[in-house]
């Protein structure tokens, strides 16, 4: 089953932006605080699916799409028709057959190329792109795990200070009611 036999090279084109759009808006939704992994995550997609694209026309070179203006195939006169030697001609037609069927091949594949080129350098430009996405992604990435470590450091801190404090208390405590065993001053 072929899910992009109906698309165009236009749709297909435009099926990677509309999907690495997408998924920057939803993952952007959906994480906020980790945007610079979204977008570098949709940079990444769009190039996998124009590098996709690229795939499938080279897979799919003899679809009538990607001949938009291109040569009409090349069809074989038949010899087998002929009066008389016509007969004697049969191998001759499936040879010329073989020939042109080569032929009308190489001319799709030629008309397929530039497209599954075009989408392929769209992914490669993509991928460089990717390159200084993911040093600054990592770089804020590591500017917001010294933000929290410090963060954690302090409420430690805290924690200790606390923890002190209530000692302290606790021997304050233990102090009073070991000096004054009596806290009633009324009682006998």
């Amino acid at each position: 089953m072929d899910l992009l036999g109906g698309m165009s090279r236009d749709e297909l084109r435009l099926f990677s932006w509309v999907a690495a759009a997408v998924f920057a808006l939803v993952a952007g939704v959906w994480r906020p605080h980790r945007l610079h992994w979204t977008a570098l995550g949709s940079v990444l997609l769009f190039a996998a699916l124009n590098a996709g694209a690229g795939i499938y026309v080279l897979n799919h070179f003899s679809d009538s799409r990607w001949s938009a203006g291109g040569e009409p195939p090349l069809s074989v006169p038949s010899f087998s028709g002929a009066p008389v030697v016509g007969q004697f001609l049969e191998p001759l037609d499936s040879a010329l057959n073989g020939v042109v069927g080569g032929v009308n091949e190489f001319l799709a594949f030629k008309q397929a190329l530039p497209i599954a080129l075009d989408f392929l350098a769209v992914s490669g430009w993509a991928l460089l792109l990717s390159f200084p996405l993911a040093i600054l992604a990592a770089v804020i990435s590591s500017a917001m795990a010294r933000r929290r470590s410090a963060d954690f450091e302090k409420y430690r801190a805290t924690v200790d200070l606390l923890k002190d404090e209530l000692e302290q208390v606790k021997r304050q405590i233990s102090a009073g009611h070991s000096v004054d065993r009596n806290p009633c001053t009324e009682c006998p």
